[in-house]
């Protein structure tokens, strides 16, 4: 007897997201299956070969209210006229059309929060728009079989919110081995970025903070909305030799990238809940390359660093503060290797081999009552 068909929506492009996957690929590994279903950009990459199927919806619109419109719209079709099982909705951008088709189809429905996306820092300066969400949000959560989220913080606030009970996925990568003897020679000390290059990510703090650091480069992985404008503030202050953009990579490149790295950054400016309660996916991939990282004294972070102590934790986001928590990584040997030490260990613990096993349970249980 063939197991389960999902479909898995998102509206990014797909080559990008390590969440869906590692999701999709230990699902499909135990037999379902699986389609990840995302976006066709301009600038899209060919897919890299996975055992789940990909599938790309090209839209005309490719921003805001006419974006998710449309692409809202055409998810719906194709879930229509597409035989599936169980339906799994990425946030709220997709979960219209998958909990409407699910409830037409008699079919299960699962929501996987990655984020509290009522209260990302887009939509907290749109009052109206935010309501909009938060009324689909209403409608649709209390109507899904499953629900789950990525930290311990988001899982009480979107179940006492929804009247709905989460689950815990974290968003932790698969264990790998580690040969640091392999790895080419560290000529320079490489303080790493990975992610979107958007506002309150304290990414201007980090580039002028370059300015008292010696012996070390800023190497930044990712584009976002401030992509032109932090490149002229490199420029700007003549930071060239000091600061490197490295564009989109891709995960294998990512995870390469992060082995080499000495430190790595993980900054967020307290912009609203989403923010606040956040658990970064690079939290975790800095802990499996055993580099330490300096992170906000937000809840989770206070949470893992109190139980594992794998880096340093900083109250704001200015230039000194960055800069001081850098010269004492850079500086301070025994701290640093005290810490590299401490990432060993929580490996242990937060490992996707260890997390996977939630997922697969929920799934096996979804599946076994269709």
């Amino acid at each position: 007897m063939s197991k389960a068909k999902i479909i898995c929506t998102v509206t990014n492009d797909l080559s990008y997201d390590q969440r869906m996957i590692r999701i999709c690929t230990t699902l499909s590994n135990e037999g379902y299956e699986v389609t990840l279903i995302g976006r066709k950009r301009e600038n899209s990459i060919p897919f890299a070969q996975q055992p789940f199927q990909q599938k790309r919806i090209r839209c005309i619109f490719n921003k805001g209210v006419l974006f998710y419109a449309e692409y809202n719209l055409r998810l719906f079709f194709f879930l229509l006229f597409h035989a599936f099982d169980v339906v799994c909705a990425v946030d709220l951008d997709t979960i219209l059309p998958a909990t409407l088709i699910a409830k037409l189809k008699r079919k299960k429905s699962v929501y996987d929060a990655h984020e509290y996306f009522t209260e990302v820092p887009e939509l907290i300066k749109r009052p109206t728009v935010q309501s909009i969400w938060e009324r689909i949000a209403r409608f649709c959560i209390p109507k899904m079989d499953v629900c789950y989220t990525v930290c311990i913080s988001l899982v009480d606030l979107l179940s006492k919110r929804y009247k709905k009970d989460f689950q815990l996925i974290r968003n932790v990568p698969f264990s790998y081995d580690l040969n640091f003897e392999a790895l080419p020679e560290k000529k320079s000390r490489i303080i790493l970025y990975q992610g979107a290059l958007n506002d309150g990510r304290g990414l201007e703090q980090a580039i002028e903070a370059m300015n008292y650091v010696e012996g070390a480069i800023l190497e930044i992985a990712g584009e976002g909305d401030l992509s032109k404008e932090l490149r002229e503030l490199v420029r700007v202050n003549q930071l060239e030799n000091k600061v490197t953009f490295l564009g989109y990579l891709k995960p294998t490149d990512l995870k390469k990238k992060t082995l080499e790295a000495y430190i790595g950054l993980n900054l967020l400016k307290n912009k609203g809940l989403n923010y606040y309660y956040s658990l970064a996916n690079k939290t975790f991939d800095y802990i499996h390359a055993e580099v330490p990282a300096i992170h906000m004294g937000f809840p989770e972070y206070i949470q893992i660093n109190a139980q594992n102590d794998i880096g340093m934790l900083i109250e704001d986001l200015n230039t000194e503060t960055i800069a001081a928590a850098l010269h004492a990584l850079l500086n301070d040997e025994n701290y640093y290797l005290k810490l590299k030490a401490n990432c060993k260990t929580a490996k242990e613990i937060y490992n996707w081999e260890l997390e996977s096993t939630r997922l697969k349970h929920l799934y096996s249980q979804i599946t076994q009552q269709t």
